[in-house]
């Protein structure tokens, strides 16, 4: 798994590529996010365009990054969801817990309204 960062306007944006898996990649990611909010950033999209395949356990590290930036009065929004991902989401009913969206530039905007 590959991590992308952009930051702008205090607010962060990873882009992720290939498996989230588990192991020493959701480590890194769930890493990622702590260190950000080191840095006053709470407000988080993951771009996972090229994500492939995600299992429990990444499933799992996505809800604690989201769980880590709430406790923080953070945001975590998903973007550029691929279809397989998307039916992941919706089996699970964790598409009712995430704010979803077809870009990253749309889910930046409905950052800025909050």
């Amino acid at each position: 798994m590959k991590i992308e960062e952009k930051i702008e306007n205090h607010l962060a944006i990873l882009k992720i590529e290939g498996n989230i898996m588990g192991g020493p990649d959701t480590d890194e990611l769930h890493a990622r996010i702590r260190s950000l909010l080191d840095d006053d950033i709470v407000h988080v999209i993951l771009d996972l365009q090229g994500v492939k395949w995600l299992n429990s356990a990444g499933l799992g590290v996505i809800i604690a990054c989201l769980a880590t930036l709430k406790k923080s009065n953070g945001i975590l929004k998903l973007a550029r969801v691929t279809r397989k991902i998307e039916s992941l989401l919706v089996i699970t009913q964790l598409n009712r817990i995430f704010e979803i969206f077809d870009s990253v530039e749309k889910a930046v905007a409905s950052m800025t309204e909050e």
